[in-house]
């Protein structure tokens, strides 16, 4: 007798083999990353849909093979396709997501990582979320990260812009800072360049603009090249595709020194989602660069 694999229904979409074993060490499954992305819907979409994606698909679990993909396949479900025209001139088809459905199709075909563009599909070219993600060298003391993490929200408040805290799920800390869709790319990027160069020549001893390695022994690099067209950088509650299910989290500024850049774990997430939500605000800001 043939006996068809369980499958379950998460918001409508059929999740299939939900016992799967996804991370190995902590025993989560399919069913349980599914059901994650169904709970944190309401916070993350606002940061995630309508923003053309990035993802880390790990069909097998994290244990085997996981890759990359920015261009839809065919019959791909729950996302909307969107050319985009390239510095080449030619056209390309990248997809975005508008709904829980969405999450809830791409955590179906193995999706784990969710990275976004810094920009809406309604205002491709006008980006309106900046990110600074303070990679520190390997081995690092987590004070000097966080006093990283200090000295750039200082600066960013002396150019009185509001900026919000998260944890990346690895080594470092994000700090984001919202803003009105107001200028191109290019000014958008050299802007978050001088941000990290300033830093950079204010504390030559701590911080490097400069993404080779060899610039970075003892330092840590303030990586704004993901303010580029084109980049991505990690969502606001998507789970890391590594050992220990860790998710880049929304943290409080003043829960800096309490919780580690990897600190938050998948059930971790689930229960602060309960309490109040530390990016409240996040897009009330009215501010804009000139």
């Amino acid at each position: 007798m043939h006996r068809e694999p369980k499958s379950i229904i998460i918001e409508g979409v059929k999740i299939t083999n939900p016992d799967k074993v996804i991370f190995a060490d902590l025993e989560i499954t399919k069913g349980d990353v599914s059901q994650y992305y169904a709970k944190v819907a309401e916070r993350m979409l606002p940061y995630v849909s309508h923003r053309i994606l990035s993802i880390v698909r790990c069909p097998k679990g994290i244990s085997q093979a996981c890759f990359y993909k920015k261009h839809p396949g065919p019959g791909s479900k729950g996302v909307i396709t969107i050319p985009v025209m390239g510095s080449d001139g030619e056209s390309d088809d990248y997809f975005y997501i508008e709904d829980a459905s969405g999450l809830i199709y791409e955590a179906q075909m193995g999706t784990l990582e969710f990275h976004i563009w810094g920009s809406r599909v309604d205002q491709l070219e006008k980006p309106d979320m900046m990110v600074f993600d303070l990679d520190p060298d390997e081995g690092m003391d987590l004070n000097k990260v966080r006093q990283g993490v200090r000295d750039m929200k200082n600066m960013l408040d002396e150019l009185s812009l509001n900026s919000y805290l998260k944890t990346s799920g690895g080594k470092g800390y994000h700090v984001v800072v919202p803003l009105k869709p107001a200028v191109s790319w290019e000014e958008f990027y050299d802007f978050s360049r001088r941000v990290a160069e300033v830093m950079e020549h204010k504390w030559p001893d701590r911080y490097t603009s400069n993404v080779r390695k060899v610039n970075r022994s003892g330092k840590i690099f303030i990586d704004w090249i993901r303010n580029g067209r084109g980049a991505t950088s990690i969502a606001p509650y998507s789970l890391r595709a590594r050992k220990g299910a860790k998710v880049s989290m929304p943290i409080e500024w003043d829960e800096l020194d309490t919780v580690a850049p990897d600190g938050v774990n998948m059930a971790e997430a689930l229960r602060r989602i309960d309490g109040n939500d530390p990016w409240h605000d996040f897009f009330q800001n009215q501010q804009q660069l000139k």
